[in-house]
């Protein structure tokens, strides 16, 4: 009964590696930029699977057994047809009339070798992933052209709310990827699924994009955050799956390393981004574009922002400085303001 149960905690140990959000842990990308594989195996899933599990053993369950990478076993028949050449000196005639029934066999078959793993590697071209990467290259590229300053106003417009739109499709593809659908379209099932999703990065930014598509104000400074995320995922798929070609190792190889290792970077300029924009849309209330729903809404994102494990360390790290620097010029110059600032900040903590 023990073995029996050292196997099942070892499932459930190898489920929780599976489900770790790795792509949030900074620890990651310099953990996997130091793996020394050859280029050919970076790109398949099972040896990036197995690293992870590695990763995961190391850093957070060190009890997780790790077994030996089971890519082993698809490189045997390569390595049972060296024998014979290596044992040629002793057995020519054996060898000569292994190679003539090889080619025979060959030549038989025909084409049919060559030609079952093309559809399967077509077939496996478009998962998740790559449509993930297609959605957020488009997004990359649209964030550009609404920012960029010579484009003009119309179609800036235009791109700006697809950008905003194209994150929130790219998100809710990846919650309905990982999470699925409810198990019933009853109140109880939505709020155990809800439950799930409310504090995932791709929950948050859908929610952060919805605040924006359909808002009157044109603010370019809420693109950073889509344009911190699109790079993130460009220059993951990019270094994944491109390294052996020569153009991007040519172009593309150096910003996608300085991406992957300065991602907590990035992701400090996305919250201090988001709660700038807290702030704009308070000094909006004054003016002709105000919109009350929206700035209210907008508020509750940062504070679920500022709750959510996934992005908690930023946003309490940015808030943490604004409180150190603002707290004394309250106390200084406006004591009244302490009793209201008292009672947001218990809201806030709530």
């Amino acid at each position: 009964m023990s073995g029996l149960d050292g196997e099942d905690q070892q499932k459930l140990k190898r489920i929780a590696a599976a489900a770790y959000d790795y792509d949030n842990d900074s620890r990651w990308p310099d953990y996997w930029s130091n793996v020394l594989i050859p280029p050919h195996m970076a790109s398949r899933i099972d040896v990036v699977d197995h690293f992870k599990r590695k990763f995961y053993q190391r850093y957070i369950d060190p009890d997780l057994i790790v077994e030996p990478m089971a890519t082993n076993n698809s490189s045997k028949p390569e390595r049972a047809s060296t024998p014979p050449s290596q044992s040629s000196s002793s057995a020519p005639g054996n060898s000569n009339t292994r190679q003539r029934s090889t080619g025979s066999s060959n030549r038989t078959s025909g084409t049919s070798p060559t030609q079952t793993p093309t559809p399967n590697s077509t077939s496996l071209r478009w998962d998740s992933k790559t449509i993930q990467f297609s959605v957020n290259a488009w997004v990359l590229v649209v964030a550009i052209l609404a920012i960029f300053p010579l484009v003009p106003k119309s179609l800036s417009s235009r791109a700006y709310r697809l950008s905003f739109l194209g994150t929130a499709c790219s998100s809710m593809y990846s919650l309905y990827s990982i999470y699925g659908k409810p198990r019933a379209w009853n109140i109880q099932a939505l709020q155990v699924w809800f439950q799930s999703v409310v504090a995932t990065k791709d929950f948050i930014h859908a929610i952060y994009c919805l605040n924006f598509v359909t808002s009157n104000l044109f603010l370019k400074f809420a693109l950073i955050p889509i344009l911190c995320r699109a790079l993130e995922h460009v220059a993951k798929f990019l270094r994944r799956n491109f390294g052996r070609s020569t153009l991007y190792r040519k172009y593309l190889e150096d910003a996608c390393v300085w991406v992957e290792s300065n991602t907590t970077t990035l992701s400090i300029l996305s919250s201090n981004a988001q709660i700038g924009l807290g702030f704009l849309l308070i000094i909006s209330l004054f003016s002709w574009q105000r919109n009350i729903i929206q700035a209210f809404m907008y508020w509750q994102v940062l504070k679920l922002m500022y709750h959510a494990r996934v992005t908690a360390s930023y946003h309490q790290s940015a808030w943490t400085k604004i409180g150190q620097n603002v707290n004394p010029l309250i106390q200084r110059y406006t004591p009244f303001l302490s009793t209201p600032v008292s009672a947001i900040q218990k809201w806030w903590l709530r």
